[in-house]
């Protein structure tokens, strides 16, 4: 990637026209660079709008990425719900390469009453299952199991970064303010910040600081973790470290904003991260 690029999770809400296309428009007429397409409830793309969000997107020098539906656990006891799992986080990713797209993101899993160290085999499996079948179809882009805010569910740094060790064709997607949330108000300083991102290099090398995928919002927790996000003014997010700690490690890919207000702390965190 080229730099690191500002972006919204999903269509921004001053976009008139509610669709993908429009969406991308309107980024580009805000000063952003980035979009996520949010499959959340369904991977409903045809192949016909997804050549036209590729046609759109790299004309305006907007990059996609996109969220996998949230209806994802690669850990169930249900042989069913994890192919169905397979399936969707395999259809995003095709889709999302027909549109263009950089990279695509996923809820792993959750941990249930298993050992976490049969949780980790398992999503491994499954993802790798993944991955081979993508190969396959020759279709190359990013997969990203992200650091989750909740301790019920799968997704420490460590866990997501041992599988894009172990696994071509895998990245992390760094969610500041999961990880902030799952410690209970830790990772919030700039030293915090920049040991994210030194684990980061040190297991995956300067590659992976070169093709992020970031997540960052303010978030409300409690002793569970994550509860709900936040603005970032209204949260006690300390982004100012954060950005500045991106800014240090010269870090690029995308950095998408999932606060209430999308666009708002977008701009806001681009128009600070310039700053520095």
């Amino acid at each position: 990637m080229d730099r690191l690029r500002f972006g919204t999770a999903g269509i921004p809400h001053k976009s008139v026209e509610r669709t993908a296309v429009g969406g991308i428009k309107t980024i580009n007429s805000l000063g952003l660079d980035a979009m996520e397409l949010e499959f959340v409830h369904g991977v409903r793309m045809s192949m016909h709008r997804a050549y036209e969000v590729r046609k759109v997107s790299k004309s305006l020098d907007v990059t996609i990425t996109a969220h996998a539906p949230y209806y994802i656990n690669l850990n169930s006891s249900e042989k069913e719900k994890v192919e169905a799992s397979i399936k969707r986080i395999y259809d995003t990713a095709k889709v999302t390469w027909a549109a263009g797209g950089y990279s695509i993101v996923f809820h792993a899993a959750y941990y249930g009453k298993v050992s976490k160290e049969k949780v980790y085999e398992r999503v491994k499996e499954n993802i790798s299952k993944i991955v081979h079948n993508l190969k396959e179809e020759g279709i190359k882009i990013w997969v990203r199991p992200e650091t989750m805010g909740k301790l019920s569910q799968f997704g420490t740094l460590e866990e997501i970064v041992k599988l894009s060790e172990e696994i071509d064709m895998v990245m992390p997607c760094v969610d500041f303010a999961h990880l902030h949330a799952r410690s209970a108000g830790g990772f919030n300083t700039y030293d915090e910040f920049s040991s994210i991102l030194e684990y980061i290099e040190k297991h995956l090398g300067r590659e992976a600081l070169d093709n992020m995928h970031i997540h960052f919002s303010g978030i409300e927790y409690g002793e569970k973790g994550e509860r709900r996000h936040l603005h970032l003014r209204d949260s006690d997010m300390n982004y100012e470290a954060m950005l500045r700690a991106w800014k240090d490690y010269n870090i690029k890919g995308v950095a998408i904003s999932e606060s209430p207000n999308l666009e708002d702390d977008a701009l806001l965190a681009k128009k600070i991260y310039q700053s520095l």
